[in-house]
Protein backbone atom coordinates (compact mmCIF):
# COMPACT_ATOMS: atom_id res chain seq x y z
CA UNK A 1 0.00 0.00 0.00
CA UNK A 2 1.42 3.21 -1.03
CA UNK A 3 1.51 6.01 1.75
CA UNK A 4 0.90 9.28 0.25
CA UNK A 5 1.07 12.80 1.57
CA UNK A 6 -0.11 15.69 -1.11
CA UNK A 7 1.11 19.23 -0.05
CA UNK A 8 -1.47 21.52 -2.59
CA UNK A 9 -3.84 24.26 -1.78
CA UNK A 10 -6.05 23.99 -5.08
CA UNK A 11 -9.14 21.51 -3.91
CA UNK A 12 -9.82 21.01 -8.01
CA UNK A 13 -6.21 19.58 -7.90
CA UNK A 14 -6.30 17.96 -5.37
CA UNK A 15 -9.33 16.23 -6.54
CA UNK A 16 -7.83 15.81 -10.29
CA UNK A 17 -5.02 13.81 -8.79
CA UNK A 18 -7.17 11.50 -6.96
CA UNK A 19 -8.85 10.60 -9.47
CA UNK A 20 -5.73 9.90 -11.92
CA UNK A 21 -4.69 7.88 -8.87
CA UNK A 22 -7.93 5.96 -8.63
CA UNK A 23 -7.04 5.19 -12.60
CA UNK A 24 -3.84 4.01 -12.14
CA UNK A 25 -3.90 2.47 -9.08
CA UNK A 26 -5.86 1.50 -6.30
CA UNK A 27 -3.28 0.62 -3.83
CA UNK A 28 -2.87 3.91 -2.29
CA UNK A 29 -3.65 5.74 1.45
CA UNK A 30 -3.57 9.27 1.41
CA UNK A 31 -2.23 9.92 4.75
CA UNK A 32 -2.74 13.75 5.30
CA UNK A 33 -3.64 16.44 3.28
CA UNK A 34 -1.57 19.81 3.31
CA UNK A 35 -1.98 23.43 1.71
CA UNK A 36 0.81 25.42 2.89
CA UNK A 37 4.39 26.12 3.85
CA UNK A 38 3.33 26.81 7.42
CA UNK A 39 0.70 24.00 7.72
CA UNK A 40 3.74 21.66 5.77
CA UNK A 41 6.39 22.47 8.37
CA UNK A 42 4.48 21.56 11.43
CA UNK A 43 3.03 18.12 9.75
CA UNK A 44 6.80 17.08 8.97
CA UNK A 45 8.02 18.59 12.78
CA UNK A 46 5.89 16.31 14.41
CA UNK A 47 5.13 13.42 12.47
CA UNK A 48 7.59 10.26 11.98
CA UNK A 49 6.07 8.21 10.49
CA UNK A 50 7.07 6.52 7.09
CA UNK A 51 5.45 7.50 4.01
CA UNK A 52 6.07 6.45 0.84
CA UNK A 53 5.63 9.36 -1.66
CA UNK A 54 4.92 13.45 -1.72
CA UNK A 55 3.12 15.10 -4.44
CA UNK A 56 4.27 18.80 -4.10
CA UNK A 57 2.82 21.91 -5.45
CA UNK A 58 5.52 24.55 -5.97
CA UNK A 59 2.91 27.57 -5.59
CA UNK A 60 1.14 27.45 -2.13
CA UNK A 61 -0.38 29.88 -0.63
CA UNK A 62 1.63 31.06 1.50
CA UNK A 63 4.90 30.96 -0.95
CA UNK A 64 7.04 29.08 -2.68
CA UNK A 65 7.29 25.24 -1.27
CA UNK A 66 10.78 24.93 -1.85
CA UNK A 67 10.53 27.00 2.00
CA UNK A 68 9.43 23.81 3.44
CA UNK A 69 12.90 22.63 3.27
CA UNK A 70 14.51 25.59 5.19
CA UNK A 71 13.18 24.52 8.07
CA UNK A 72 12.72 20.39 8.12
CA UNK A 73 14.93 17.63 6.68
CA UNK A 74 12.24 15.72 4.16
CA UNK A 75 14.16 12.51 3.09
CA UNK A 76 10.81 10.95 0.96
CA UNK A 77 10.82 10.19 -3.07
CA UNK A 78 9.05 13.94 -4.37
CA UNK A 79 7.13 14.65 -7.27
CA UNK A 80 6.96 18.02 -7.68
CA UNK A 81 3.46 19.68 -9.49
CA UNK A 82 3.29 22.71 -10.88
CA UNK A 83 1.70 25.15 -13.90
CA UNK A 84 4.92 25.94 -14.78
CA UNK A 85 8.42 24.86 -16.15
CA UNK A 86 10.69 27.27 -14.79
CA UNK A 87 11.11 25.34 -11.68
CA UNK A 88 12.82 22.54 -13.00
CA UNK A 89 16.45 23.27 -11.93
CA UNK A 90 15.14 24.23 -9.16
CA UNK A 91 13.59 20.68 -7.94
CA UNK A 92 16.54 18.98 -8.84
CA UNK A 93 17.93 20.40 -5.47
CA UNK A 94 16.02 18.34 -3.97
CA UNK A 95 14.83 14.33 -3.36
CA UNK A 96 12.37 14.74 -6.64
CA UNK A 97 11.55 11.67 -8.84
CA UNK A 98 9.29 13.28 -11.03
CA UNK A 99 8.13 16.80 -12.61
CA UNK A 100 4.59 16.96 -13.26
CA UNK A 101 3.00 20.02 -15.29
CA UNK A 102 -0.88 20.59 -14.15
CA UNK A 103 -3.04 19.31 -15.61
CA UNK A 104 -1.62 16.04 -14.12
CA UNK A 105 -2.41 12.72 -16.91
CA UNK A 106 -3.03 9.24 -15.65
CA UNK A 107 -0.19 8.30 -18.57
CA UNK A 108 2.41 10.64 -16.73
CA UNK A 109 1.31 9.77 -13.09
CA UNK A 110 1.70 5.93 -14.55
CA UNK A 111 5.16 6.32 -15.66
CA UNK A 112 5.85 8.32 -12.37
CA UNK A 113 4.90 5.22 -9.95
CA UNK A 114 6.53 2.86 -12.33
CA UNK A 115 9.73 5.11 -11.89
CA UNK A 116 9.33 5.25 -7.66
CA UNK A 117 8.74 1.43 -7.66
CA UNK A 118 11.89 0.74 -9.60
CA UNK A 119 13.65 2.52 -7.56
CA UNK A 120 12.52 1.25 -4.15
CA UNK A 121 13.34 -2.08 -5.53
CA UNK A 122 17.04 -1.46 -6.93
CA UNK A 123 17.95 0.28 -3.70
CA UNK A 124 15.71 -2.63 -1.71
CA UNK A 125 17.75 -5.26 -3.48
CA UNK A 126 21.28 -3.81 -3.36
CA UNK A 127 21.63 -1.41 -0.70
CA UNK A 128 22.32 -4.13 2.21
CA UNK A 129 23.94 -6.37 -0.14
CA UNK A 130 26.52 -3.45 -1.10
CA UNK A 131 27.62 -2.88 2.45
CA UNK A 132 26.64 -6.63 3.63
CA UNK A 133 25.58 -5.44 6.97
CA UNK A 134 24.41 -8.02 9.99
CA UNK A 135 21.35 -6.69 11.73
CA UNK A 136 23.73 -6.16 14.38
CA UNK A 137 25.90 -4.22 12.53
CA UNK A 138 23.29 -1.91 11.19
CA UNK A 139 22.43 -1.15 14.78
CA UNK A 140 26.13 0.08 16.22
CA UNK A 141 25.60 3.58 15.49
CA UNK A 142 22.55 3.69 17.85
CA UNK A 143 23.16 5.53 21.50
CA UNK A 144 23.60 3.35 24.17
CA UNK A 145 23.81 6.34 26.66
CA UNK A 146 23.69 9.66 26.29
CA UNK A 147 26.09 12.51 27.25
CA UNK A 148 24.80 15.18 29.88
CA UNK A 149 25.68 18.61 31.75
CA UNK A 150 25.26 18.57 35.44
CA UNK A 151 26.91 22.19 36.14
CA UNK A 152 30.12 22.58 34.77
CA UNK A 153 30.47 18.73 34.57
CA UNK A 154 29.56 15.76 32.09
CA UNK A 155 28.25 12.57 32.51
CA UNK A 156 26.81 9.19 31.02
CA UNK A 157 23.42 8.31 31.05
CA UNK A 158 22.15 4.98 29.91
CA UNK A 159 19.22 5.40 27.12
CA UNK A 160 17.29 2.41 29.24
CA UNK A 161 17.31 5.08 31.83
CA UNK A 162 15.83 7.68 30.18
CA UNK A 163 12.34 8.34 30.52
CA UNK A 164 11.63 11.12 28.20
CA UNK A 165 13.61 12.89 26.22
CA UNK A 166 12.08 17.07 25.59
CA UNK A 167 13.16 20.57 24.11
CA UNK A 168 12.54 24.02 25.87
CA UNK A 169 14.73 27.48 24.09
CA UNK A 170 15.85 25.44 21.10
CA UNK A 171 17.69 23.21 24.40
CA UNK A 172 17.04 19.54 24.63
CA UNK A 173 16.46 18.19 28.10
CA UNK A 174 16.02 14.00 29.51
CA UNK A 175 14.78 13.32 32.65
CA UNK A 176 15.97 10.20 34.43
CA UNK A 177 14.17 6.84 35.39
CA UNK A 178 14.22 8.88 39.07
CA UNK A 179 12.22 12.07 37.54
CA UNK A 180 15.80 14.09 37.34
CA UNK A 181 16.49 16.59 34.72
CA UNK A 182 19.84 17.00 32.90
CA UNK A 183 20.91 19.60 29.71
CA UNK A 184 21.60 16.72 27.10
CA UNK A 185 24.35 16.80 24.73
CA UNK A 186 21.71 17.24 21.52
CA UNK A 187 20.94 19.58 19.18
CA UNK A 188 17.66 18.79 18.49
CA UNK A 189 15.34 15.92 18.85
CA UNK A 190 14.95 15.07 15.19
CA UNK A 191 18.52 14.71 14.87
CA UNK A 192 18.41 12.57 18.28
CA UNK A 193 15.43 10.16 16.97
CA UNK A 194 17.55 9.02 14.20
CA UNK A 195 20.95 7.76 17.12
CA UNK A 196 18.14 6.26 19.48
CA UNK A 197 16.65 2.62 19.71
CA UNK A 198 13.05 2.76 17.54
CA UNK A 199 11.65 -0.48 19.57
CA UNK A 200 12.10 2.01 22.63
CA UNK A 201 11.51 5.38 22.09
CA UNK A 202 8.80 7.11 20.13
CA UNK A 203 8.67 11.09 19.14
CA UNK A 204 5.14 11.58 20.72
CA UNK A 205 5.39 15.20 19.37
CA UNK A 206 7.36 18.23 18.12
CA UNK A 207 8.43 19.07 21.57
CA UNK A 208 8.41 15.27 23.51
CA UNK A 209 10.46 11.84 22.82
CA UNK A 210 9.25 8.82 25.07
CA UNK A 211 10.34 5.58 26.23
CA UNK A 212 8.15 2.62 25.98
CA UNK A 213 9.22 1.14 29.58
CA UNK A 214 7.97 4.27 31.17
CA UNK A 215 4.34 4.25 29.50
CA UNK A 216 1.91 4.42 32.89
CA UNK A 217 -1.16 4.46 30.62
CA UNK A 218 -2.36 6.00 27.48
CA UNK A 219 -6.35 7.21 26.99
CA UNK A 220 -8.58 8.81 24.05
CA UNK A 221 -8.46 12.35 24.12
CA UNK A 222 -10.97 14.36 22.44
CA UNK A 223 -12.18 11.45 20.42
CA UNK A 224 -8.88 11.99 17.63
CA UNK A 225 -6.09 12.23 20.05
CA UNK A 226 -3.90 9.82 22.70
CA UNK A 227 -2.87 11.33 25.72
CA UNK A 228 0.06 9.56 27.50
CA UNK A 229 0.57 8.92 31.55
CA UNK A 230 4.27 8.12 32.03
CA UNK A 231 5.46 6.55 35.50
CA UNK A 232 7.52 9.90 36.21
CA UNK A 233 6.65 13.13 36.46
CA UNK A 234 5.71 15.75 33.77
CA UNK A 235 5.24 19.70 33.88
CA UNK A 236 2.10 19.06 31.13
CA UNK A 237 0.06 16.21 29.05
CA UNK A 238 1.89 14.63 26.47
CA UNK A 239 -0.48 14.31 23.39
CA UNK A 240 -0.15 12.14 20.52
CA UNK A 241 -1.56 14.48 17.48
CA UNK A 242 -4.70 12.83 15.36
CA UNK A 243 -2.01 12.22 12.66
CA UNK A 244 0.58 10.41 14.84
CA UNK A 245 -2.40 7.77 16.58
CA UNK A 246 -2.10 5.04 13.92
CA UNK A 247 1.65 4.84 13.86
CA UNK A 248 1.77 5.07 17.76
CA UNK A 249 -0.71 2.31 18.63
CA UNK A 250 1.61 0.24 15.91
CA UNK A 251 4.48 1.00 17.73
CA UNK A 252 3.15 0.13 21.05
CA UNK A 253 1.53 -3.12 20.55
CA UNK A 254 3.76 -4.11 17.72
CA UNK A 255 7.62 -3.58 18.76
Amino acid sequence: MLRIVIIEDEQPAVENLLNELNTVTGEYTIVTTLQSVEESIRWFNTREAEIDLIFLDIHLSDGLSFNIFKSVNITTPIVFTTAYDKYLLNSLEYNGIDYLLKPISHEKLKHTLAKLRNLKTHFTNNYLQLLNLSSTEKNTFLKDRITVRKGIEFQSIRTEDVAFFYTEHKLVFLVDKDGKKFMAHATNLTDLMLQLHKRMFYRANRKYIININFIKKYKPLDRVKIEVDLSVPVSESIVISQENTSSFKDWIENL
